[in-house]
């Protein structure tokens, strides 16, 4: 089988601009992605497999691959860009980075909510921003909301990463949405009110908080969760084993979605190609991957998922259009930087 080449270049590469080595061979894709997950391997090989198009791919920090695709101008050979977040999606749209792609495929196989308004980019898997409790300390029949995070019940009680992360920049963008930024900004300060500690750390470390019991709630995406549940290491187990996870919103709009994503890059050499890989990355066999890979949620029904994610049922998502996320990512850092939030 076609196997595809992964050309991963260390940051001080992509800053000093180092070449990226391709061919303007018809058969061939280069995907530039700041997805740093090992699983994704498969999607390339998949890809090829079924099309003979070999992937060439470029792995990089997203601000940087943004960057390294502005610097290169029209001789850039990128086709696609992949990254997590469509907070980051977005910031790549401001830079004119990506082309309107319209396909049926996209179109059939995709939700709305899912789709850039233009076409610019597409959400391909599914990340929700769980919030996790020690079940002795917390009624679970008392937090059912993220605006619950706010109530002065839960003074001194919540871990969350700091304001320059993009996945909370994206949960506030979406209470922005959904409240007003004035409602949303006392939501933020009320958080900042009932945190534990100062922000630190990342998803994984939130949840950890809840085992030790420097917390009782925390706020981390479901799949650091489900690594930790699958863990080689039993100590990581037991955290997950400790804690409680809970999707939030479950009476009103649901549980805030983000997205894992990818769009065709301006003046791709590879055009065609390209869209096809977006249309190959919304079939079942993708989203599966996607699915068992970094335990990602598919964005297409009925695709088979891991037995952990299949656990939890079926819950509600917040269908808002995740484009919106990062139109309002800039008031969001804003009112974190307005009520203290590090």
């Amino acid at each position: 089988m076609p196997q595809s080449n992964r050309l991963v270049m260390p940051l001080a590469a992509l800053v000093a601009g180092a070449a990226f080595a391709t061919s303007a061979a018809a058969d061939e894709l280069n995907v530039y992605s700041a997805r740093h997950y090992d699983s994704d391997q498969a999607l390339y090989d998949a890809f090829t497999e079924e099309t003979g198009i070999e992937v060439n791919v470029l792995e990089g920090d997203s601000d940087q691959l943004i960057q390294r695709i502005e610097r290169e101008g029209q001789a850039s050979p990128a086709d696609v860009m992949m990254t997590v977040d469509a907070g980051r999606l977005w910031r790549a749209e401001q830079e004119d980075i990506f082309a309107s792609v319209s396909s049926e495929v996209l179109a059939e196989r995709l939700p709305d909510s899912m789709r850039h308004p233009d076409g610019k980019w597409f959400g391909f898997s599914q990340r929700v921003r769980a919030i996790f409790y020690n079940p002795d300390e917390v009624d679970a029949g008392e937090l059912n909301t993220y605006e619950d995070l706010a109530d002065p019940r839960y003074e001194g009680q919540v871990c969350i990463r700091s304001s320059n992360n993009i996945y909370n920049q994206s949960l506030l963008a979406s209470l922005i949405a959904h409240h007003g930024a004035e409602e949303a900004e006392a939501w933020a300060q009320g958080v900042v009110d009932n945190m534990a500690r100062d922000p630190e750390g990342g998803d994984t470390d939130q949840i950890k908080g809840v085992a030790s019991g420097e917390c009782d709630i925390a706020v981390a995406n479901h799949y650091y969760y489900v690594r930790l549940l699958e863990s080689d290491n039993e100590a990581d187990r037991e955290v997950a084993e400790s804690v409680e996870i809970m999707f939030p919103n479950q009476d009103d709009r649901g549980a805030h979605v983000n997205i894992g994503g990818a769009g065709v890059v301006q003046n791709a050499p590879h055009h065609d190609n390209a869209v096809r890989f977006l249309e190959f990355l919304a079939s079942d066999e993708a989203q599966a991957i996607f699915a068992s890979g970094n335990h990602e949620f598919p964005v297409v029904d009925g695709v088979d998922i891991d037995e952990v994610l299949a656990s939890w049922g079926d819950f509600k998502r917040d269908e808002l259009n995740v484009s919106v996320l990062g139109e309002n990512n800039p008031e969001a850092i804003k009112i974190f930087d307005r009520v203290g939030w590090r």
